[in-house]
C-alpha cells in the first residue's frame, strides 16, 4: 500500500503547456508516474513529451477514462477554476501546486471539494510522493528513499531536508504529503494521519509544523483522542519568530492570539509526540522509538 499516490496513479496535467507544467511533467514521467494527459484551453490537439492536450477535462476524460488525480499547474488568477472543473469531473484527488491563490477563493474550492468527495492537497504544496511508485509534484525525487516512516509537512524545503536526514540515515520514506502553507488548504494533519494510520507500511510519522495558525494545535488535540496509534515526531520551525511579522510562507504570521512555535510544541509534546530540535536528530528520535 501507499497513501494517495502509487502505481495505479493515472494522472492528469492542468497547465501542461507552461513553463513549470511542461518542466515538471517531464520528472514526473522519467520518476515512472503514468501522466495519461493533460489540459490547456486552446492548446488541444497538441502534446507535450508525447502526452496528448485537450482544452478542457471533459474532452480529457472522454479519451481517458481512467484518470484519478489531478495537477494543477496554472497561474494563480485562474487556478481557482481549473481545481472546480477537476471536481466537477469527479476526479478523487487534486494536487494544487499554485500559490498566491487569493484566501477567500481557497475557501471556495476546499468547501466544494468537501461536498463532492475530491481530497484537496495544497495549495502551496510541493505535492506528494511514495517513493519508487510515483511523484504528483515537484520535489527532488533524489532525496526520498522508500522506507517506512510517513512524512507529514507544511514546508516544502524542509520536507526535501528531513526526507534526506531520513534516507541518510536508512530508513526512508512511506509517503510524503506537502499539505501547503497558506492559511487555508485542503488534506490537514490529522486528515492526513489518518490515512497513514490505515497504511501497513508506516510504522511511525514525522510531521513538519510551523509558526501561524492552529493546524498543530488541532493535530494535538486528534492524538489527544486516542485514535492515532504510531509513534510521532514533530520538527516546528520558526522558534524566533517575532509575532505579527510572516516569515516565508502565507500561512507563517504569528497572531496576538497564538500560533508560537513554543505553544504548538507544548500541545504535541503534552500528547506524547516527541520534538526535534533539528531537522538532523529527527532519525536519531525515529531509531529510539523504532526499537
Amino acid at each position: 500500500m501507499a497513501v494517495l499516490v502509487n502505481e495505479n496513479t493515472r494522472l492528469l496535467v492542468q497547465g501542461i503547456t507552461g513553463r513549470e507544467g511542461r518542466f515538471h511533467t517531464k520528472l514526473m514521467l522519467d520518476y515512472g508516474t503514468k501522466v495519461v494527459a493533460g489540459v490547456t484551453p486552446g492548446k488541444g490537439g497538441s502534446k507535450v513529451y508525447g502526452i496528448p492536450v485537450y482544452d478542457s477535462i471533459e474532452e480529457a476524460l472522454n479519451e481517458h477514462p481512467e484518470v484519478n488525480t489531478s495537477i494543477i499547474f496554472v497561474p494563480a488568477r485562474f487556478a481557482s477554476d481549473a481545481v472546480l472543473e477537476a471536481i466537477d469531473a469527479g476526479i478523487e484527488l487534486v494536487v494544487v501546486i499554485t500559490e498566491h491563490i487569493p484566501v477567500h477563493e481557497t475557501l471556495r474550492f476546499t468547501r466544494y471539494a468537501k461536498y463532492k468527495g475530491t481530497m484537496i492537497v495544497g495549495p502551496n504544496t510541493p505535492g506528494v510522493i511514495s517513493p519508487g511508485l510515483a511523484k504528483v509534484g515537484i520535489m527532488p525525487e533524489k532525496v526520498f528513499k522508500r522506507g517506512n516512516i510517513g512524512l507529514i509537512s507544511r514546508s516544502g524545503t524542509l520536507t526535501y531536508e528531513i526526507a534526506y536526514a531520513i534516507s541518510k540515515a536508512g530508513l526512508g520514506v512511506s509517503t510524503s504529503i506537502g499539505i501547503g502553507g497558506d492559511p487555508v488548504i485542503g488534506l490537514d494533519f490529522v486528515e492526513a494521519a489518518r490515512l497513514f494510520l490505515e497504511d501497513r507500511e508506516t510504522n511511525a510519522l514525522v510531521i513538519i509544523g510551523e509558526i501561524g495558525g492552529d493546524a498543530e494545535e488541532r493535530f494535538a488535540s486528534f492524538l489527544a483522542e486516542g485514535e492515532f496509534d504510531k509513534p510521532v515526531v514533530a520538527f516546528i520551525a520558526g522558534k524566533t519568530a517575532p509575532p505579527g511579522k510572516r516569515m516565508g510562507h502565507a500561512g507563517a504570521i504569528i497572531s496576538t492570539s497564538g500560533g508560537t512555535a513554543a505553544e504548538k510544541i507544548k500541545a504535541l509534546r503534552e500528547v506524547g509526540v516527541k520534538i526535534a530540535k533539528t531537522p538532523s536528530e529527527i532519525p536519531q528520535i525515529l531509531f529510539r522509538i523504532l526499537k
